[in-house]
């Protein structure tokens, strides 16, 4: 506990400018999704994320609203990419939703390290906003809150270098000055997306195309972290902080492993990316799409984490618990966020209540 008073002391003491690596880049013009959203799946989930976006946690106090909000979000889609989710809660004894919760919902528990909030957690419904602009994204969000709708959390964040590896898949620097993305799966592959986010089997027929989707609202220590030498930086990420190569070796993108170095001698046993995925044929069912961004509130600075998977469990669940105990949980403090689903279209969500 007194080591989580000290981040949380040294995460909310970072303010005035930033260092060089922690310094967002002017907004880029955001590049075009890599292909259109299939029509039964939401956009903003395979689609290029936007430079700006706004993350709406909101609770239903009448069932209706449901349908409202869908055909709001349907309009607001000329301005911004909006992705509407919903939350375990939603499916309670309230709107008769009891039976049609989608199989592996449930609220996000505490994990090692967490220092949960209640008032940062959950809610009915999760409305996700993208923009090419922080005024954009504001002006969606107040257009869709209505009545029936009462806000939980709102959260507003932005994509420092908003851009594309050489491969071509989206990325950006998060505030510790490396880049957010790197080894993502392509989401250009649908083989690979039908494999590793849209859910399918087993669910809900309502739920079929859509995905589970797990945000966790984390401070970083800057302060911490900026006080820290580049090569001791790059051993906590498992990279290289100027190129984004890996410390094992070849390109940013390319494929590694670590069978070579069995004792962590090039990439430490407790490197954020070793542990988040070890590379082996066991694991590669747990990779999960992830498009954070990064947010200042005042004089706290911080990630938006956001991932998509098919299985939360196999994916997100089973990737934080090796997380546990690795370098990186020195300088980060998640506090808030929640699972969800995203049905495949709102026509969908629309269609849970009952006229």
């Amino acid at each position: 506990m007194r080591r989580r008073a000290m981040l949380a002391a040294a995460a909310g003491a970072s303010l005035g400018a930033a260092s060089c690596s922690a310094t967002p880049a002017p907004p880029s013009t955001p590049a075009p999704p890599e292909s259109a959203p299939p029509r039964d799946h939401q956009p903003g989930v395979v689609t290029a994320p936007e430079d700006f976006a706004t993350l709406l946690a909101l609770d239903v106090t009448d069932g209706s609203a449901l349908r409202r909000l869908a055909a709001r979000a349907g309009l607001a889609q000329r301005a911004a990419t909006v992705t509407i989710a919903v939350g375990a809660s939603l499916f309670d004894d309230r709107f008769g939703l009891a039976g049609v919760r989608p199989r592996g919902l449930t609220a996000m528990p505490e994990f090692p390290n967490d220092v949960l909030d209640p008032a940062w957690c959950h809610g009915d419904l999760l409305v996700q906003i993208g923009a090419t602009t922080a005024d954009g994204a504001d002006a969606v969000a107040h257009d869709l809150a209505g009545d029936g709708l009462r806000q939980r959390w709102r959260r507003d964040g932005f994509r420092a270098e908003n851009a594309r590896t050489r491969a071509g898949l989206p990325a950006a620097r998060n505030l510790f000055g490396f880049r957010e993305g790197a080894g993502n799966p392509d989401p250009r592959r649908s083989d690979l997306m039908d494999r590793l986010v849209w859910a399918g089997e087993g669910e809900p027929g309502w739920a079929v195309g859509g995905t589970y989707q797990v945000v966790r609202l984390i401070r970083l220590a800057t302060e911490l972290w900026d006080r820290e030498p580049v090569i001791r930086q790059e051993a906590v990420i498992g990279r290289h902080r100027d190129d984004d190569t890996p410390l094992a070796g070849g390109p940013e993108d390319g494929s590694f492993g670590y069978a070579s170095d069995p004792d962590g001698r090039i990439t430490p046993l407790d490197a954020h990316i070793r542990r988040a995925n070890p590379r082996t044929p066991a694991t590669e069912r747990n990779r999960i799409l992830r498009r954070g961004y990064a947010y200042r509130q005042g004089e706290e600075k911080g990630l938006i984490f956001i991932c998509f998977q098919r299985d939360v469990e196999a994916g997100f669940a089973t990737v934080q618990r090796r997380l546990d105990g690795e370098a990186l949980q020195r300088y980060v403090l998640p506090f808030g966020g929640g699972y969800y689903f995203v049905p495949p279209s709102p026509a969908a969500l629309a269609a849970l209540v009952p006229r």
